[in-house]
């Protein structure tokens, strides 16, 4: 097999056992770099120097026993809102064009901790705001399965890196949907873990109540290895917590028998791509006919998501993003007159449209008079979709939905309706705004070729049971008329 086809979990043992080295594998994944990246653009920044020299600085502690995990001598790629020190950390936007870090993420020390190799940053949606890795200060990225469609967002550069065999496995962050919703699009694997299993410490905010970062890979054990990696009790952030068990690869078994799942009717109504629908209840028949019992029930307070989530995220980033005022680090406007006129005209040119308009959105809802109306509003209407999860989990052990309406749509079709845009994240922002965990699996294409994604939506802390059940229909979808490589 060769070094780009290898999931990280199998390209680490062949690394320990000394079949290749660790160079060997960041070769392979630089010449991938080199041959996708023109018509992908799934990365901002390709630090070959440094992997190459943290690669020879790996294999030496492989070889001492001082390196053992799952992922050592892995190449992995950042999402670019994920802080790392030395290394260009913009955002995807001009604000922040020559911001390097002083320091690494918590994530990344726990990567480095592993042995695992970075290999470059990922593009993305300018603050994360976007479905689409459209609003990029840096330019487009584009889907591999089909050039003339989007990733997804706003993690679509680390899921194209995955899905274009740049990387084997990649990290993301999800506020609304940004690693699910992408990974449907690539057909790669994706999870956003329970709100505070992973420490936001170095994590440049967008919706501080709601962003988590999460693994992006090429199946569900190595999602499974690289959570394990990364997930950990951090004192340097407020919102995480302390877990008893990260042991999330212990789930990893072909087993459903004990599982109740449910799929919510207004998942599958009006707006559903018919091939999608097709494609995800297929699925569900793969996991009863494993044993799993399956059932349909209601699910009501899903309408109400979206309103609530771009409320409550534009909010969050209005006041998130007050920091970057070309005072500090980041762009400053080159004419100016006066402190007040640099911060206007560093802010005018620095952010991008779709950030400057949920700016503006969010300090419309935070303003006097507003406040009440629509801030506090969305808020209560986020803790009863809480208490309707809660109530569907009292009776399943899981839900099943799809992750997106539809498959990735064309570049350009969905920024000139930054509405229609919105309602694409319909299945994801929910698990947000409720702290849950949600998993994608590809489950199936469409006749254009472009890959659909399940979603598995647990309880908080239930990851293990995701895994087993994404585990279990990864390894029965071979023998359900898929292609064996879904």
């Amino acid at each position: 097999m060769e070094i780009k086809d290898m999931t990280a979990v199998q390209l680490s043992a062949a690394i320990k056992e000394g079949k290749i080295t660790v160079s060997d594998a960041v070769e392979a994944s630089l010449a991938a770099v080199r041959a996708s990246e023109a018509s992908i653009h799934a990365f901002l920044l390709v630090d070959e120097e440094g992997a190459r020299a943290r690669a020879a600085e790996v294999q030496k502690k492989i070889d001492a026993g001082e390196l053992t995990g799952p992922l050592a001598g892995v190449p992995v790629a950042v999402k670019d809102n994920i802080c790392t020190k030395g290394l260009a950390t913009t955002c995807a936007s001009k604000i922040l064009q020559n911001f390097v870090p002083t320091y690494d993420a918590e994530v990344i020390t726990r990567l480095e901790e592993a042995g695992a190799v970075i290999i470059g940053k990922t593009n993305m949606d300018e603050f994360a705001m976007g479905s689409t890795t459209e609003t990029s200060a840096y330019g487009v990225t584009k889907n591999p399965w089909n050039t003339e469609h989007v990733p997804g967002g706003s993690s679509g550069g680390s899921c194209a890196a995955v899905a274009a065999g740049e990387v084997p496995m990649a990290l993301g962050s999800d506020t609304g949907g940004s690693i699910r919703q992408p990974s449907s699009f690539c057909g790669v694997t994706g999870m956003k873990p329970t709100y505070g299993t992973v420490s936001r410490y170095g994590l440049i905010a967008y919706g501080s109540s709601l962003d988590q970062i999460g693994p992006v890979a090429k199946d569900v054990t190595d999602c499974a290895a690289l959570l394990q990696t990364v997930a950990s009790y951090d004192a340097k952030d407020a919102t995480s917590m302390k877990r008893d068990d990260y042991d999330f690869m212990s789930a990893l078994k072909e087993d459903v028998s004990d599982l109740k799942i449910g799929i919510p009717n207004s998942c599958f109504g009006e707006g559903l791509d018919p091939q999608v629908k097709e494609s995800i209840l297929k699925a569900a028949d793969v996991l009863k006919a494993r044993g799993a019992e399956v059932e349909y029930f209601d699910l009501d307070l899903i309408d109400y998501a979206i309103p609530a989530y771009y409320v409550i995220a534009s909010a969050e980033a209005s006041s998130n993003l007050e920091r970057f005022d070309g005072v500090k680090y980041g762009f400053r406007a080159k004419e100016y007159e006066g402190l007040h006129d640099m911060y206007k005209k560093s802010r005018s040119e620095g952010f991008g449209p779709e950030v400057k308009r949920r700016i503006m959105l969010g300090s419309f809802v935070l303003s006097s008079g507003y406040y009440d109306a629509y801030y506090l509003k969305a808020l209560r209407t986020k803790a009863l979709i809480k208490q309707e999860f809660d109530r569907a989990f009292e009776k399943y052990d899981m839900i099943l939905s799809p992750a997106a309406p539809s498959t990735a749509p064309r570049l350009g079709e969905s920024l000139s309706d930054p509405l229609q845009m919105y309602l694409g994240d319909i299945y994801t922002v929910s698990v947000n705004l409720a702290g849950l965990p949600g998993i994608t699996v590809p489950c199936g294409m469409d006749d254009k070729g472009l890959p659909i994604g399940m979603q598995l939506i647990g309880d908080c802390f239930s990851e293990k049971k995701l895994f087993r059940a994404a585990y279990t229909y990864e390894q029965a979808r071979g023998a359900f008329g898929q292609p064996k490589e879904w």
